[in-house]
């Protein structure tokens, strides 16, 4: 949105887009869980980018499935409700 080649009429799609959604804060809940499953993950030699990870431990301590087409790189992230969006 704040690219200097966004079109007013995008900037305007997207905040009416934002106006609909929840924001969930990333709190004391949710640094805690990011550790505890990132070390569950090092124990084993496995890993998932920061941002994903973070996006799915938040996803975890509210409750929430994450819905994305980027299942690969949540893969690797236990007690995660996922669902493909494009899947058949």
């Amino acid at each position: 949105m704040k690219r200097a080649k966004a079109s007013p009429s995008r900037q305007q799609t997207l905040r009416e887009f934002l106006k609909q959604i929840q924001v969930v804060p990333v709190n004391e809940v949710v640094a805690e869980k990011f550790g505890e499953v990132r070390a569950w993950q090092l124990d084993r030699g496995l890993s998932t980018p920061d941002l994903d990870f973070l996006n799915a431990v938040t996803a975890i301590v509210h409750g929430f499935t994450l819905v994305t087409h980027n299942v690969f790189d949540y893969a690797n992230v236990p007690f995660l409700s996922l669902d493909d969006w494009l899947a058949p």
